[in-house]
């Protein structure tokens, strides 16, 4: 085996993302930046349950969950 074969099986992608919220942000606009459709805002929601108890609060500095699509 080439030993650029070996570094690709050893690679182990993460479980997911985090990303810190700056004024401004929705869940929506964040959906639409990860996953290319603002739509998917409920996965970002449910994943940082119970952090998040509405998905129209969202505040600048909150470190929150992007799970891979």
């Amino acid at each position: 085996a080439r030993v650029e074969d070996a570094i690709e099986v050893e690679r182990v992608e993460p479980e997911a993302q985090f990303y810190t919220v700056v004024s401004g942000d929705t869940l929506g606009g964040i959906a639409k930046q990860f996953y290319g459709n603002a739509g998917k805002y409920p996965v970002i929601f449910e994943a940082n349950q119970p952090m998040l108890t509405d998905p129209n609060k969202i505040y600048p500095g909150q470190k929150i969950r992007i799970p891979l699509d």
